[in-house]
């Protein structure tokens, strides 16, 4: 079986391409991910490149930046390729089937989905963050009422 689950963070913005013909995206990026074992409190990491298609490719490269934190399970692929002056190049990569944004863009900013008016995201304890409401939109109470 050729499953694997990382977890770590990105070493760069992702890199989003979309195949000509079909139009597909596709995002490349690598993720940082901290070794277990330290030696004597050195603390070292692999840097292991990513793959994912398609909405995922999109949402990975619109919503992900430097330094966020994923969690991308796939499969591990190798393919090799010739170069321009000759050498054949191999390459060891995860092609993710599954990405998870662990959190949201840049630490300072808020952590609120870009896109997303802060006032309409739930909190964590199940409420909003204020209570400033368009017109057209009519608070509903926490309790349900059945």
């Amino acid at each position: 079986m050729n499953k694997c689950v990382i977890t770590g963070r990105l070493t760069k913005d992702p890199e989003l391409k979309f195949v000509p013909g079909s139009g597909k995206a596709v995002a490349n990026f690598t993720l940082a991910v901290d070794r277990k074992f330290k030696q004597e409190g050195q603390q070292s990491a692999d840097f292991i490149p990513v793959v994912v298609w398609g909405k995922q490719a999109e949402s990975t490269a619109n919503y992900m930046r430097k330094g966020s934190q994923l969690s991308v399970a796939g499969k591990i692929q190798t393919r090799n390729y010739e170069s321009k002056d000759g050498t054949r190049i191999y390459v060891t990569e995860v092609v993710a089937d599954e990405v998870q944004f662990l959190e949201w863009g840049n630490k300072q900013q808020s952590t609120t989905p870009q896109g997303y008016d802060s006032k309409y995201v739930s909190n964590t304890s199940g409420g909003f963050n204020n209570n400033s409401f368009d017109e057209d939109i009519t608070p509903v109470d926490d309790e349900i009422p059945f």
